[in-house]
């Protein structure tokens, strides 16, 4: 039964590595997103009902209920993936990532949602002035280096294209977070300048999610407070 891992924006399976690396079991799957990293298969439009039933498609493929841990827009992801296909989780642990209609996004949100100002940004912010922008929102500098390394054209068709279907489909996908009848648990960083804390609660109620668990830290939990979160999760995994 293993555990299976999903990212966010605008990261890679790497933003696991830190945990990777405290984890005791060794079942444990780091997915890339398509466009993330790995390039988009031809037949996937990208959209994040589609990630979803991609997200499902890799579950169904391992044969096994499984311990589906989701981080910033994986958390948003997985859960709708708990809530369709509750058969195929074990249990689901959502980290820093709001569904929820009274949710307002963040500027970076806004400008990748807005056509025309979303390809403006991309095309015109180089390289190396994204780096002291995540350093400035709590990422090492290591790992800021590291993830912008790999936000290359793909990824950033990808960003733009998953915010611009998400919000459309925000109403439906809380409504029906009750479908997500796994064991559950919802982690967050009290510090998170994009997301309010307010929105773990909320979320966590939603799933009827068994602990609501915040740490004084920013939004890159995996990150920043690896051990912590280890031990969380194995803990709610026993």
């Amino acid at each position: 039964m293993p555990a299976v891992l999903v990212h966010g924006i605008p990261d890679t399976h790497r933003v696991w590595n830190r945990v990777l690396s405290h984890l005791k079991r060794s079942d444990v799957i780091a997915l890339d997103l398509p466009g993330f990293g790995v390039p988009v298969p031809d037949d996937l439009v990208i959209t994040a009902d589609n990630y979803v039933d991609w997200i499902i498609a890799q579950i169904e493929a391992i044969g096994e209920p499984v311990d589906l841990v989701g981080h910033d827009f994986g958390c948003i992801l997985t859960a709708r993936v708990a809530s369709l296909r509750p058969d195929l989780i074990r249990s689901w642990v959502g980290i820093s990532g709001p569904i929820d209609p009274e949710y307002e996004p963040h500027a970076f949100a806004k400008a990748c949602m807005t056509p025309g100002v979303g390809e403006t940004m991309m095309a015109q912010v180089a390289d190396e002035d994204w780096v002291p922008q995540f350093v400035a929102a709590g990422v090492p500098e290591q790992e800021a280096v590291s993830t912008v390394s790999f936000m290359d054209d793909t990824m950033k068709d990808a960003i733009l294209k998953l915010y611009r279907t998400q919000f459309d489909v925000t109403n439906q996908w809380y409504a029906e977070l009750g479908g997500a009848t796994s064991r559950s648990m919802i982690v967050w960083g009290i510090e998170d300048e994009f997301l309010p804390d307010r929105f773990a609660d909320r979320l966590g109620e939603a799933t009827a999610s068994e602990a609501v668990i915040k740490y004084r830290t920013g939004h890159w939990v995996p990150i920043v407070k690896p051990e912590e979160l280890v031990q969380t999760l194995e803990a709610f995994w026993r």
